[in-house]
């Protein structure tokens, strides 16, 4: 099929990379985020433009946070960029002059770790994605699964707690809540807050206060047996597996691929995880258990598996 360009859009940079058949990247180019939706369009044109120089390019898969149509044509909604209805495929072709398809930015790393990572060997996978918020893919019978609207895999916004905690999207009680990287820095706020004296290490790394607490400091003070740290992961992983034991209910699979930021803490946050998601597994004692594993490619998942989703055949066909 040739080699085909993966677009990651980020908070501050948006990344195009070449990518071959077998996931490999073999050149980059990286432009700064925009503020507004038009500049969205021109700065993904501009990154494809400079990844392409010198190779000869049959398509560009973008990875986009939000609802994406079936069609892998359009944005329906966007969290953080304000796109309502935005033709984005159509738009990106017109500056590059090459197909384009739209994912879901979860979808494509989801893929990404199918192919290429973690998942390979598996037919059946649900990969979801811990980082910031909480986000998701489905892969049943070596295909991903968007859904009959494009917009399944929207793990992260399940109620796990109804009239829980307010969510950005609106809703209250959603998973992301409860298992995320911004629930693991409240975790640890609220526990530094309460007893002081079993945080001395992690205290320590921020400004001396509970509200100076970041996410980085929590995995120091973990790895250094700080109480509340180490509270704060089992908080979360408790959340997460007790998600995925719902999943399993639902889907099977073979495998959990957890990736996202906070799977880069390996063992200290996914030993926890399987702890909780075979304590609330239903018939776990008699069934068997899926596998939960680590994401392999880091970052480069999104960018790998929209380069690679461009190669897929339309899925209304």
């Amino acid at each position: 099929m040739g080699l085909t360009i993966g677009v990651d859009i980020g908070g501050t940079k948006i990344a195009a990379g070449v990518v071959d058949e077998e996931g490999n990247i073999l050149s980059t180019h990286k432009v700064p985020t925009p503020g507004t939706p038009e500049g969205i369009v021109d700065a993904i044109a501009s990154a494809v433009e400079g990844a392409r120089v010198g190779h000869d390019i049959v398509g560009v898969g973008i990875g986009a946070a939000g609802y994406v149509n079936r069609q892998r044509s359009e944005v329906y909604f966007a969290p953080n960029i304000d796109w309502r209805n935005e033709p984005l495929k159509e738009k990106v072709e017109a500056r590059v002059g090459l197909p384009v398809v739209v994912e879901n930015d979860a979808n494509a790393a989801a893929w990404g770790e199918y192919k290429f990572g973690a998942g390979k060997g598996h037919r059946n996978v649900i990969c979801i994605t811990l980082g910031t918020g909480l986000g998701g893919g489905i892969i049943i019978g070596n295909k991903l699964r968007r859904g009959h609207f494009g917009v399944a895999a929207e793990f992260g916004h399940i109620r796990m707690v109804p009239d829980g905690l307010l969510c950005g999207c609106g809703s209250q009680g959603c998973w992301e809540q409860y298992a995320s990287g911004r629930a693991l820095v409240r975790y640890a706020k609220q526990r530094a807050n309460a007893t002081p004296e079993r945080a001395e290490v992690l205290l320590g790394l921020g400004d001396g206060t509970p509200d100076g607490i970041e996410g980085k400091h929590i995995s120091m003070a973990a790895r250094q047996g700080d109480p509340v740290a180490v509270d704060s992961y089992r908080e979360l992983a408790r959340w997460a597996g007790a998600g995925l034991a719902d999943l399993a209910s639902l889907f099977d699979p073979s495998a959990f691929i957890v990736g996202g930021g906070l799977s880069d803490e390996g063992e200290l946050v996914l030993d926890p995880i399987r702890k909780s998601y075979k304590r609330w597994l239903v018939g776990g004692n008699w069934r068997p258990v899926a596998d939960v594993i680590a994401a392999q490619l880091g970052n480069k998942a999104g960018l790998v598996g929209a380069a690679d989703l461009a190669r897929e055949p339309d899925p209304i066909m």
